[in-house]
């Protein structure tokens, strides 16, 4: 079946709701004005019950069926970035640096759309929890709600997300079973020299040549630590040190990011980061201090929940828009905490040819709303049927 006829009726209301919320982007956990715009469209639809105020801002709102049954949660996530907007339509943002870069207003009227066409019709068995969800961009809100027992308070036996993707084409579905996204670390070193003039190095230990030493070891451990076959990303992003071309400064700084998919690897990375620094700073004759501090987890999803949710994707969409077998990339989703707790997918939807995700020119496009919501809509259908 192609999008669902009713929710396709109102497709025009989730734009207005997508481009109000577009105009009100909040930060991580500061979601209010955000939340309390989603709280105002679940009572005007009728769910049975809104949980308010977990983590922090986040929403628990339930919808029950027409018969007994198990609950399945379904989760959207509603923060923006610190970013100031290009664009000049009249829905841009109203609150100066910051806008939704990465369409999580989008994401959150697509799961709206599904609430309101689950509350008028109930064709399903149990109830669902419809998680939205603050702070995925950063402290990772989807860890908040799993640690505030959002899956044991609210019986949730399983749980799906969507995220719409730019440079896909429109309507099409992209997953893959397994670990579809990485796991996501930063490093930072800290390099303590003694600082002097530029003229008479022999008098200082520059933490300069320090910095760029161990930022060139550090990437051997991509090329000459780990299995060809495993996939990992070490990126040394910012180097600061120094502020004028005649001093040589007495401090440095080295920060970047690490992508994984095996804890192996990952433990592996520590540890040769750990002797590295330790072995860069003895060679240079500095002092130098590392900081890893272990992200978010890789996004994996469960096999037959895939499955599942790739066979729905085509009802809506048609099969052969849908990759069920897509590539795995090294991004990173707290959606992943969720998928640790609980069986569930996270799939991919195509807005085509847009500007890219986290990018200041960035929009969502409206008309894959309908798109979501069915999708949403028919997954909950079709996992708890009526008898």
């Amino acid at each position: 079946m192609p999008v669902v006829n009713r929710i396709a009726d109102f497709s025009e209301d989730m734009k207005t709701w997508r481009r109000h919320l577009h105009q009100i982007p909040e930060l991580a956990l500061d979601t209010v004005k955000t939340a309390a715009y989603v709280a105002e469209k679940l009572k005007e639809f009728g769910v049975d019950e809104i949980h308010a105020g977990i983590a922090e801002n986040g929403i628990v709102a339930i919808i029950k069926g027409q018969a007994p049954g198990a609950t399945i949660g379904l989760r959207a996530d509603m923060d923006a970035l610190p970013i100031t907007e290009l664009a000049e339509f009249d829905y841009r943002s109203t609150h100066p640096g910051n806008m939704h870069a990465c369409g999580h207003d989008g994401h959150t009227t697509m799961l709206l759309g599904a609430a309101r066409y689950l509350a008028e019709t109930r064709n399903f068995a149990g109830r669902v929890a419809l998680l939205f969800q603050p702070a995925e961009e950063a402290i990772g809100g989807a860890r908040i709600m799993v640690e505030e027992g959002v899956m044991d308070r609210f019986d949730i036996a399983q749980v799906y997300a969507l995220h719409n993707a730019p440079g896909l084409p429109v309507g099409h579905f992209l997953t893959t079973p397994g670990p579809l996204m990485a796991a996501v670390d930063t490093f930072t070193v800290h390099i303590k020299g003694l600082g002097g003039h530029g003229a008479m190095p022999h008098e200082t230990r520059d933490p300069v040549m320090a910095a760029c030493g161990m930022a060139q070891a550090i990437q051997t451990i991509v090329s000459r630590n780990h299995h060809a076959t495993e996939d990992l990303v070490i990126s040394v992003t910012q180097i600061h040190t120094g502020t004028i071309d005649n001093v040589i400064p007495e401090t440095a700084y080295i920060n970047g990011t690490i992508r994984t998919f095996n804890p192996e690897v990952q433990k592996m990375v520590m540890r040769r980061m750990d002797e590295i620094v330790k072995g860069c700073a003895v060679a240079y004759g500095v002092e130098a201090e590392l900081d890893y501090d272990v992200g978010y987890p890789a996004t994996i999803n469960d096999a037959a929940k895939t499955e599942f949710a790739a066979e729905v994707a085509g009802e809506v969409a048609g099969e052969a828009n849908v990759e069920a077998n897509g590539m795995r990339e090294m991004g990173a989703e707290d959606f992943a905490y969720m998928l640790q707790a609980r069986p569930g997918a996270y799939l991919f939807l195509g807005q085509g040819d847009t500007a890219g995700l986290h990018h200041p020119a960035y929009d969502f496009n409206d008309d894959i709303s309908a798109v979501g919501a069915s999708f949403f809509a028919r997954l909950v259908e079709k996992a708890q049927p009526l008898a």
